[in-house]
């Protein structure tokens, strides 16, 4: 049984052994770069090492226009894994995903492929978010506590490195890069809408789920459609300073991010209102839980979007 035949997949697909993470934004999310993809149903396979956590793992990735699903994991020897991490070099903090190399790619050739042995593949099988149903917390009209408002810094500005870690120490926000022990607490109460709750400390109502990953171009315009169709009742939603964006954070993992479980999972990272200086785009990372920042000439994210509650204000 070929590696195809075994996940579920038509057995005629084929593997793209040039593609890698650097290419995907450029081809995937601009419809261009490496290669031209035409058709949103088009999908493309390639293999991929995630290094995020200590032990390195290689994975197949299926990846189409704005769709990317990771269809399983490979048990390739750990040593060889090893290998082609330490030969990509030094890499910034939040490059933590690598193509594969020569080495890999002749015994994914000679194992996985038409493998007859199955047990080296690990299915990964990504459940289909079925809305978010009900959000766990309090509604509007049940007794709230009280807290000790804070507003936090909001509007499109300009942010370098060292900006963004005063940001987080001076309101003392989780970052698992930059604070780890940040102790910045929400209370969040659901709006009873089923699609947006507000933050009684900071006094902002939030998007539950949010927008799927596009440019940031594409994504301004989508926010502009989201106010004209009066998105929940309202027309003044925004994009989230980063400060605003990180106060969402947790310390602890839920549903593999650290985020409140009443949020989608759908939006792992998102634009935040700030451009980098020297250059390139901020975002917030829910999954790996920090700030990061990527190249202005490969533009690509998910949106969730916030405005201020006045009624709780």
């Amino acid at each position: 049984m070929g590696l195809f035949a075994f996940l579920n997949l038509p057995d005629d697909l084929v593997v793209d052994w040039d593609m890698c993470p650097e290419y995907t934004f450029g081809t995937f999310e601009s419809w261009g770069g490496k290669e031209r993809i035409r058709s949103k149903k088009e999908r493309i396979y390639y293999f991929f090492i995630d290094a995020w956590e200590e032990v390195p793992r290689l994975c197949l990735m299926e990846r189409g226009i704005k769709h990317a699903r990771v269809v399983a994991e490979i048990l390739a020897p750990e040593d060889m894994v090893r290998r082609c991490v330490d030969g990509q070099g030094k890499v910034a903090l939040y490059e933590r995903t690598y193509g594969i190399n020569e080495e890999l790619k002749s015994w994914l050739k000679a194992n996985i492929i038409e493998a007859k042995d199955t047990a080296k593949i690990v299915p990964l099988h990504e459940k289909e978010q079925e809305g978010l149903g009900e959000s766990g917390l309090p509604g509007v009209d049940d007794p709230q506590p009280e807290v000790r408002t804070i507003t936090l810094p909001s509007g499109s500005v300009e942010l370098a490195e060292e900006d963004v870690v005063a940001l987080v120490t001076k309101y003392n926000l989780v970052d698992h890069e930059r604070n780890p022990m940040g102790e910045f607490t929400n209370v969040l109460v659901d709006n009873g809408d089923g699609e947006t709750v507000t933050d009684l400390v900071t006094g902002l109502m939030w998007q539950r789920e949010g927008l799927d990953i596009m440019s940031h171009r594409s994504l301004r315009k989508a926010l502009e459609k989201l106010n004209d169709e009066g998105f929940a009742g309202h027309n003044d939603w925004r994009f989230p300073s980063m400060a605003e964006a990180l106060s969402l954070m947790e310390r602890q993992k839920e549903k593999d991010q650290f985020l409140h479980p009443c949020f989608s999972t759908e939006q792992p990272f998102i634009f935040v209102d700030a451009v980098r200086k020297p250059g390139g785009y901020w975002f917030v990372d829910y999954k790996h839980g920090r700030a990061f920042w990527s190249s202005g000439t490969i533009p690509g994210g998910f949106g969730r979007f916030c405005r201020v509650d006045s009624t709780r204000k």
